[in-house]
């Protein structure tokens, strides 16, 4: 089936039976959103959003490799979320029965807080060495979002790892196909780190080798924060200083995430000063509603030429 478009809701009505489905199935609207009891699985374009840890959560979704974070559900047995597990499980309970959720996993439904959820209700009640290989798309009626089972206001600071070693309990040795995933799983690992300094939250220094780069998940609608990042660009501050440059954005999760490229002969605790000074200009530059000036257009046009895509 081809891939569908980021839409919550399909219109009921004004729409040419024939025309395509607005939701981008490829399929006419009469045999899709249009039929009765027609397709209802439809993408969710921003899954986390109404969680203060939305934009952590997009971080541990698309470029973080190894990192583990309590979850902060509202009731029910604790369960830790994961970057990637074995196998790219979507569960599983460690042999000292400690229960995780996998977030970097094979989706086979539109609505990734969905199947996050029913993985996490699994983990609640699964056994010790139990293992769900993967989320279903049947969620029966009503199903729960992530939404549902978490403390919504409850921000994250997920504990980065430098390989996958805590996949298994403290003193055991994995075999098997475990063994072979984990020796997979650590080759492929970019050297990542979360920086610390206030008001910056989901960013983070990655080393891809030739270069660093700093990812910055940004809350602000894209309408927004495109505006605001052209101020700063147009006055030539919308770097982290020496040894740095805006290399473009690209879209997560229904948010958008600034690129930096940065000299990797520098440390990562030393980027951190740098991103709040320019965390501070970025919030003044979103306070503004004066319109932009003709400097200030053509360098927001410049910025929406500027998407990159991740290796």
């Amino acid at each position: 089936m081809a891939k569908r478009t980021a839409v919550k809701d399909a219109p009921k009505d004004g729409i040419n039976p024939k025309q395509p489905c607005p939701c981008g199935s490829g399929k006419r609207y009469k045999a899709c959103h249009g039929a009765p009891g027609g397709a209802t699985d439809v993408i969710v374009s921003r899954p986390f959003e109404g969680l203060t840890a939305e934009c952590e959560l997009i971080a541990l979704r698309e470029f973080v490799p190894s990192a583990i974070v309590k979850l902060p559900v509202k009731e029910g047995r604790e369960v830790t979320l994961a970057t990637v597990l074995p196998m790219a499980a979507a569960g599983l309970i460690r042999g000292d029965d400690v229960p995780f959720v996998g977030l970097q996993v094979q989706t086979r439904s539109g609505d990734i807080s969905r199947d996050l959820a029913r993985a996490v209700q699994w983990a609640q009640q699964a056994k010790t060495g139990d293992v769900l290989p993967v989320v279903g798309p049947d969620a029966g009626e009503n199903p729960a979002r992530l939404q549902d089972l978490l403390d919504t206001d409850a921000d994250i600071t997920p504990v980065l790892h430098t390989d996958f070693v805590w996949w298994m309990p403290e003193g055991t040795e994995p075999t098997g196909e475990v063994a072979l995933s984990l020796e997979r799983a650590n080759a492929a690992i970019l050297p990542t780190e979360r920086l610390d300094a206030p008001g910056v939250k989901a960013a983070y220094w990655v080393d891809a080798g030739d270069k660093a780069h700093l990812r910055w998940v940004r809350p602000e609608p894209e309408e927004k924060l495109v505006p605001a990042m052209a101020r700063l660009a147009a006055r030539g501050e919308l770097d982290l200083g020496e040894g740095s440059r805006y290399a473009g954005s690209f879209r997560a999760h229904g948010l958008l995430v600034p690129v930096w490229d940065l000299d990797r002969e520098m440390h990562a605790r030393e980027w951190a000063e740098p991103a709040e000074a320019l965390g501070k200009r970025l919030l003044e530059a979103l306070a503004s509603d004066e319109p932009l000036s003709d400097a200030e257009r053509r360098a927001r046009d410049g910025l929406r030429g500027r998407q990159i895509t991740l290796r």
